[in-house]
């Protein structure tokens, strides 16, 4: 999964001669403090974003370690044309509630760098987005894998919202100011594949937007099917009082595959109607037998 996270710039300056010696731990030549701009940033958080997703607050402190030493680029530009800066330190902060990871980087002055740090300086350059890798996505309700459990994200399961956890820091590739962030208070932009490219970037890029669209509409159809198709499976199991609570029932369906249902759906509908035969309304189903006057026998 590629993780990008939009945060801001924070605290700039001069650095401190701790900070310089960090600083030269990532440079093979000497650096001076007036040759360097140091300046920190919130890279990632534990909180429930845009997308209902977030980093699971363990994942954290591993997660920072690979960031030191990770390059700042423009506009997630790959090239290195586009790098500008580098994080020489991180460290995990909790503030009422809310733990994420606090970075420094710094950038060496001079040439075009003093457009970025004027820039810095000015307020214009404050969003930046992060990427990284994460191994796993945990459903927030049964703690399965997310995408096997059939529970949705954003939606309300026993009073609790459904999230995606992301754990297991896997890499992390860099961060990048950006002029517009996808997402507002630092949300996040995640794609699944282990660091490839997610299916609407490739659309966009070739000019198939029309094509993922129709596909978009296709599987948000067969999600609303599949609830559906849950919950008569539930209702059914409930009219046959089969014993057995409806979130145990709920809890087995989540993890049936849509073909099992289709075939339990069949099953539980036969039954039902051998347990419970459908009534006539009209009274009776005598043979009426119709009388012979014998005053008509010849």
């Amino acid at each position: 999964m590629d993780i990008k996270k939009e945060t801001e710039v924070a605290l700039s300056g001069e650095p401190t001669q701790v900070q310089l010696e960090a600083i030269n731990a990532q440079a093979k030549a000497k650096l001076t403090k007036e040759q360097v701009y140091v300046f920190s940033l919130r890279l990632c958080d534990d909180q429930v974003d845009r997308d209902y997703e977030r980093f699971d607050t363990a994942a954290l402190p591993e997660l920072a370690k690979m960031f030191i030493g990770k390059t700042g680029i423009i506009d997630h530009k790959w090239s290195s044309d586009s790098q500008v800066a580098r994080i020489f330190e991180t460290q995990v902060v909790c503030e009422d509630g809310v733990s994420y990871i606090k970075a420094w980087a710094y950038i060496r002055r001079g040439g075009q760098a003093e457009e970025v740090i004027a820039d810095i300086e000015a307020g214009i350059k404050k969003e930046v987005s992060v990427g990284c890798a994460m191994g796993r996505s945990v459903c927030s309700v049964c703690g399965g894998e997310y995408g096997t459990c059939g529970h949705q994200k954003g939606e309300v399961y026993d009073g609790g919202l459904c999230c995606a956890i992301l754990k297991e820091p896997m890499d992390a590739y860099e961060f990048s100011f950006v002029a517009v962030p996808a997402q507002p208070q630092a949300g996040v932009i995640k794609g699944m594949g282990m660091g490839k490219r997610r299916l609407k970037e490739l659309a966009e890029e070739f000019g198939a937007q029309q094509e993922y669209r129709a596909l978009f509409k296709q599987a948000q159809l067969g999600l609303q099917y599949e609830k559906q198709l849950k919950d008569e499976v539930v209702r059914l199991c409930l009219s046959l009082d089969l014993g057995a609570e409806e979130p145990v029932l709920r809890s087995v369906v989540e993890k049936a595959a849509a073909e099992d249902l289709l075939e339990l759906k069949k099953a539980l509908e036969k039954r039902l109607r051998q347990c419970m035969p459908m009534a006539l309304q009209l009274p009776g189903n005598k043979e009426f037998e119709e009388g012979v006057e014998s005053g008509y026998l010849i």
